[in-house]
């Protein structure tokens, strides 16, 4: 299986917390905490690559937040 970069974040209008994996379109979960959500998001990439007929269907990992994309340290 694949690595794909998960985000998880903090959503005032939801009230908890949103898991989602950038390189699978609208994979994404909501947990109460970041570690539900992050089970849970783990739950629906499992069913999203396996939705898929075959692997040539799936997305390369290439999603990468900014602050690794970054040349320098901030100090």
């Amino acid at each position: 299986m694949q690595d794909y970069h998960i985000n998880i974040f903090y959503s005032q209008e939801d009230e908890g917390y949103i898991a989602d994996i950038p390189d699978l379109k609208y994979c994404s979960a909501f947990g109460e905490t970041p570690e539900i959500a992050l089970q849970e998001v783990l739950k629906a990439k499992k069913a999203w690559i396996e939705s898929k007929k075959s692997k040539d269907d799936l997305p390369k990992p290439h999603y990468k937040p900014l602050i690794y994309q970054a040349d320098y340290v901030l100090s």
